[in-house]
């Protein structure tokens, strides 16, 4: 039997949700609530879906919820569901405090009910095209720039961008952070609107975060440094350049190869891969996950608690940077 599932938030994300959510065959999508009545009948006429007068009447219905509600209401809304036998997925950040994400985690734990947050980037394709079994960074570089959105910016740009990258950083870094540096500066907003952050781990790898919501141009890529080895990821046109260091000449094993050289008294050879990447779309791949798990007792999401781990990474960046 397919879950029964609906959106809570019918914002920007929250259309997306019901937009992706109603074309699926593995669930009954069962409609939404919007709190704001003008928004909640444009989305049900645009859309042509089932809108709900309150939170409770969708969630009776319900197996399962996405939360797509401004971040302050997160815990609030998705305490509700969890105590309405829902499991659910929420947008990141998990919440709005790292206390409430405790809180909420063992709420769900105690219900048996199962929490993935939205960090959408750990299922995009550059992502997931990567093994990183063989990834040992010792410095890892990120830049995620965009034009200013005129929403979201009820939290700072640290939780609601850097956090996208901060939770990547968490699940390739095995190590616990030593040391921690940041700056950032409000621009048009009341909060934090860019920022950077220097993050040293105790293993020595060193992360650089730069992350702003007021660039002219879209900008989403991270370059990871190992020995003998260079990755650069490109979120934004799902691309990724893979570089190997050698002694001696290795040998091409694809197309996407090819090999380059240093001369010098200490002649080197690099070889170049182009890494196939399957172009998908992200959101329908992290939908998969959250249906998965439910179905199968499975977790192969982004539990709520990698999204907590990065919270408290994301909280602690800015509160250096309202301390300044």
């Amino acid at each position: 039997m397919n879950l029964q599932i609906g959106v809570i938030g019918a914002g920007h994300l929250g259309k997306y949700h019901i937009e992706k959510l109603k074309l699926r065959k593995d669930v009954n999508f069962i409609g939404f609530y919007d709190q704001n009545e003008d928004r909640s009948n444009f989305i049900k006429q645009e859309l042509n879906v089932k809108s709900f007068l309150n939170i409770e009447s969708l969630l009776n219905k319900c197996d399962a919820v996405t939360i797509a509600t401004p971040t302050i209401f997160h815990y609030e809304v998705a305490k509700l569901s969890i105590d309405m036998n829902c499991h659910v997925f929420i947008e990141k950040p998990i919440t709005y405090t790292i206390e409430e994400a405790h809180q909420l985690l063992k709420h769900a734990e105690k219900l048996n009910k199962f929490i993935q947050v939205g960090h959408i980037e750990q299922f995009n394709p550059a992502i997931t095209a990567i093994d990183f079994s063989d990834i040992n960074p010792m410095f890892i570089e990120a830049h995620r720039l965009s034009p200013f959105p005129g929403r979201g910016i009820d939290v700072p740009v640290v939780l609601d961008l850097m956090i996208h990258d901060i939770g990547i950083i968490l699940s390739i870094v095995n190590s616990d952070v030593k040391d921690l540096k940041a700056f950032g500066q409000s621009v048009v907003s009341d909060t934090t609107d860019l920022a950077n952050a220097r993050i040293e781990f105790k293993n020595g790898c060193v992360v650089n975060l730069t992350t702003s919501r007021v660039s002219l141009k879209k900008m989403r890529k991270m370059r990871i440094f190992q020995q003998h080895r260079y990755l650069t990821i490109d979120f934004l046109n799902q691309i990724v350049d893979d570089y190997h260091s050698f002694d001696n000449l290795p040998k091409t094993t694809s197309l996407n190869q090819k090999i380059y050289t240093i001369d010098g008294p200490n002649k080197k050879y690099i070889q170049y891969n182009n890494v196939d990447v399957k172009k998908s779309d992200a959101l329908s791949t992290e939908f998969d996950h959250f249906i998965n798990t439910i179905n199968t007792e499975y977790n192969t999401g982004y539990s709520g608690e990698e999204a907590t781990k990065a919270l408290k990474l994301a909280i602690q960046i800015q509160n250096i940077i309202e301390s300044k």
